[in-house]
């Protein structure tokens, strides 16, 4: 294994970067590879193109006996982009993406052939479900699973493929997938919000969920990671000691990025282009090798889509540049995780951003209402929303350097906090003209130029408004977005339809204005959810204090943050809005828990294959030439060897100190490993695992990380940390 180090080093050493031609001007090619709005009016009969358009921006029913021409015109478009084949492009509970591939070629007889692609084919297919999770929704010999078109994000060309966005569903019609409860919860926030932004503006008739989110991610030469077993199979390094130099020096961030680096995000920004993936920054991260890109905001479905496409192309473009990328949230350790911000806000057809402050004070109570009801749907929802980013490879990176802790609570800046602190005042009941006026011209006036200023940041905030949107900081670097941004939007739309019905309510019964009336609820609100704000580090013993004292959830550990999931109250939340019902709730719960026993099965095992095979057989090689170091001293030196040999007497001591915690430990792992295999609930194996299994990572690590710097360099086998995170 040390060969095998060491001919990975000097092939990461002897690279050349990669050179990469680009576009003069990348809106000339953005979007070239997807079936757009303007490929749609070039392919596509009129009434074909209208039904599209009307499905994408009315969600309304694409009529079947259109199906024939979309697809012609599709197929005709995708060929002329040099496509052989298509594929229906899902998303699995699996966490990624699936396709299977099925060419246009058809067989007419007679030795002829043509390319064919029917309506049926786009509109819905049946893959072979069997294989993927579905939470005992099907039985295993039940494989039907069907993928049905979703217009709403368009198709594109990846590779020789025309790919179609598509939902996933069981037999008996229950979600499969990540799409569905996504699009049920957009519409439900849709129908919700537009009710009460027609307070402020009777013109608007739709809201969109908007999403932009930040993809931090790490580069280690793919030579260099293939040597490493646990980043093959875990994604994520189980042991290494600590370099000299990590992120301290903070010259990591923003600063000047490698050549090898900006070649391969200059091939990838091209292939997003193409695809019509908004990326937009690029830039250095804290920790060594760590990079982040961000788009511009999209609807959430297609933002959902697009980064989902992005992860896949990251990998392809990597491998020309012999990168190997690390979505892991912690893959390593004593630096700084990655994360996936989400940053989410809501917008009208008007072109109205609800959560950005305007230049009345109408526009600005428009922008209160929207703000202070997210805050008070966060604060009855917030164990919810920490089970949404709940996963094994997130727990190691929140609460550690700089992320956000697992408690979640939301900051909203010093100089809005005075905001609230000031509408908390306001007076039950109607408003005198006098108070309405200075309530109006003294807080509600003057949010834009409080605003102006206010650049707080606060990087341990799971929860943060930055402006004009709130950043779900707390989401991993591998997640499928679409599962926070349903929790989200779910209970976001929930809290707009109380409010409305208590706004509705005093303008009715009371005979309130509606400016009182909306001053008055959000006033309750305000009360309410005040426990939820947070403006300090989120990070240790005194604010996980606080936090109890508030009566905040801190679930630290995945099994125990998951179990919300299939609680009453979260199944009603979810049945009441159409989103998912009780058998697709309990079927990802089942699934969640079943993965991330897994995972650490999976992380247990490897550990265990490093340090007895090729961590222990090493410090034994070493341990041996030491012993024959002292053998040839007592030679020379006779009874006074000791003298001579103190040192490498220690080390033999110390090496087989550690041997011996090293193999006890992995022992005692397996031996806990294989009591949880024999639970058959699957919440009961994850808590297993958790408790009884994963405890002991962090021993045998440290043991193995001593031997390290015991152990000779060149016989070392397993690529140190100072190779992976500093060498380009």
């Amino acid at each position: 294994m040390s060969t095998l180090r060491f001919q990975a080093l000097k092939k990461t050493l002897n690279r050349k970067p990669v050179e990469v031609e680009e576009p003069a001007r990348r809106s000339e090619i953005f979007g070239k590879n997807v079936f757009n709005e303007p490929a749609m009016r070039q392919y596509l009969t009129k009434d074909s193109y209208n039904s599209v358009m009307d499905a994408i921006e009315k969600g309304s029913k694409i009529d079947r006996n259109l199906a024939d021409h979309i697809s012609t015109g599709l197929k005709e478009w995708a060929i002329s982009k040099g496509a052989t084949h298509y594929t229906h492009w899902f998303q699995p509970l699996t966490g990624s993406t699936a396709e299977k591939h099925d060419a246009f070629f058809e067989p007419t007889g007679n030795g002829s052939a043509i390319e064919k692609f029917g309506g049926s084919a786009l509109v819905q297919q049946e893959p072979d479900a069997s294989s993927f999770p579905n939470g005992g929704i099907r039985n295993t010999f039940e494989a039907r699973g069907y993928t049905a078109w979703d217009p709403t994000s368009p198709a594109f060309i990846l590779g020789t493929t025309l790919c179609i966005p598509t939902v996933f569903v069981s037999y008996t019609g229950e979600a499969l997938d990540y799409k569905v409860p996504l699009l049920r919860s957009l519409q439900a926030l849709d129908n919700a919000a537009t009710e009460v932004a027609k307070y402020f503006d009777k013109k608007v008739s739709k809201v969109n969920a908007t999403l932009g989110w930040e993809q931090e991610y790490f580069l280690v030469d793919s030579a260099l990671a293939a040597s490493r077993p646990d980043l093959v199979l875990a994604e994520r390094t189980l042991l290494g000691h600590a370099p000299a130099k990590g992120q301290q020096l903070d010259d990591h961030y923003f600063g000047s990025i490698p050549t090898r680096v900006i070649n391969y995000m200059r091939d990838l920004e091209t292939e997003c282009m193409l695809l019509g993936i908004p990326v937009k920054t690029r830039h250095n991260e804290v920790a060594p090798n760590q990079f982040e890109l961000a788009p511009i905001f999209e609807e959430v479905n297609l933002a959902v889509d697009h980064n989902l496409l992005l992860m896949d192309v990251m990998d392809k473009v990597a491998e020309r540049h012999h990168f190997k990328v690390l979505f892991h949230e912690k893959p390593f350790a004593g630096v700084n995780g990655s994360g996936k911000h989400n940053n989410w806000s809501l917008a009208t057809n008007t072109g109205v951003n609800l959560l950005s402050p305007g230049s009345t004070p109408m526009k600005n109570l428009q922008f209160l209402t929207f703000f202070i009801n997210t805050i008070k749907a966060v604060y009855d929802n917030e164990e919810l929303i920490r089970s949404s980013i709940a996963t094994a490879s997130n727990d190691h990176r929140l609460g550690a350097n700089e992320a956000p802790p697992a408690i979640i609570s939301v900051f909203i800046g010093s100089q809005l906090t005075k905001v609230l602190d000031e509408l908390e005042k306001v007076t039950d009941g109607k408003l005198s003209p006098q108070e309405k006026t200075d309530l109006k011209l003294n807080v509600v006036g003057k949010i834009p130029e409080i605003l102006l200023d206010n650049t707080d940041r606060n990087r341990t905030s799971p929860f943060a408004f930055t402006g004009n949107k709130f950043e779900f900081r707390a989401v991993g670097s591998t997640a499928n977005c679409s599962n926070p941004m349903t929790v989200l939007n779910a209970a976001v739309a929930k809290q707009l339809q109380d409010f409305k019905v208590e706004v509705d309510k005093l303008v009715k019964d009371k005979k309130m204005k509606k400016d009182d009336a909306i001053f008055n609820v959000l006033r309750e609100y305000i009360k309410k959810s005040k426990k939820i704000r947070f403006e300090g580090d989120g990070y240790g013993e005194a604010w996980e204090k606080e936090a109890e004292k508030r009566g905040l959830s801190n679930n630290k550990k995945t099994p125990e943050a998951l179990k919300v999931k299939i609680a009453d109250k979260t199944i009603k939340l979810f049945e009441d809005l159409g989103v998912m019902n009780r058998v697709e709730m309990e079927a990802r719960h089942e699934i969640e828990v079943e993965e991330y026993a897994m995972h650490i099965q999976i992380e247990g095992r490897v550990l265990g294959d490093i340090a007895r095979n090729h961590v222990i057989p090493t410090a034994i090689r070493y341990q041996n030439i030491l012993i024959k170091n002292v053998q040839g001293l007592k030679e020379i030196y006779g009874s006074e060897f000791k003298t001579h040999a103190a040192e490498q007497l220690t080390i033999i001591e110390d090496i087989s100190g550690h041997i011996a915690k090293i193999n006890k430990g992995i022992t005692e792992m397996i031996d806990a490993r294989r009591e949880a295999n024999k639970l058959e609930d699957a919440e009961e194996k994850a808590f297993a695992y958790c408790d009884k299994v994963r405890p002991y990572f962090d021993d045998i690590r440290y043991h193995c990380d001593k031997l390290e710097i015991l152990v000779d360099d060149e016989l070392w086998p397993i690529t140190k940390y100072r190779e992976l995170l500093f060498t380009y």
